[in-house]
């Protein structure tokens, strides 16, 4: 198993309106990011945004907490969304939770000190998963294919009440 990654910097509007086609891919473009048995990530400082995918084949990869993170795990100030983009059947251990996502299915993990690995059902037909997190607050849940992401956002949020100072 190897973890790689890169850290890029934000561009400022002005100055990328003069970047050719070879400097925009450079900076924007994410070329890597499904290799067997490795887990690629872009750490981005539009927000601290990590971009990452994961393809195990036949072994199990952890997500490590990269050193942009200063943390002991990659979850302890981070929300996580996974993605199953490969056409088999991925497994993903959370702590001592375990979800197995279909193609095109995700997971929704939110922050707390504790392991993720990534996982194959069958190493013939490997999942990828692709990834984004950010800074966080929400609880873990996985998201069916068939269930609307509004319907779970609305169903998450508590009432809001706006009072006036006027």
């Amino acid at each position: 198993m190897k973890t790689n990654y890169e850290i890029r910097y934000a561009a400022h509007p002005e100055d990328a309106k003069s970047y050719d086609t070879k400097r925009l891919r450079r900076d924007f473009l994410i070329e890597t990011l499904f290799v067997a048995n490795e887990v690629n990530m872009v750490y981005s400082m539009y927000d601290r945004m990590v971009v990452g995918g994961a393809m195990p084949v036949g072994e199990s990869l952890k997500l490590e907490a990269i050193d942009p993170l200063k943390a002991p795990y990659f979850l302890t100030r981070r929300e996580l969304g996974i993605f199953n983009v490969g056409k088999g059947k991925g497994i993903v251990r959370v702590g001592n939770d375990v979800f197995e996502l279909d193609y095109k299915e995700a997971l929704y993990l939110g922050s707390g000190d504790r392991e993720v690995y990534f996982e194959s059902a069958d190493e013939s037909v490997p999942a990828k998963f692709y990834f984004n997190s950010l800074t966080a607050t929400i609880p873990t849940r996985r998201l069916p294919k068939r269930t609307p992401l509004w319907l779970i956002w609305a169903r998450s949020k508590a009432p809001t009440t706006a009072i006036s100072t006027r």
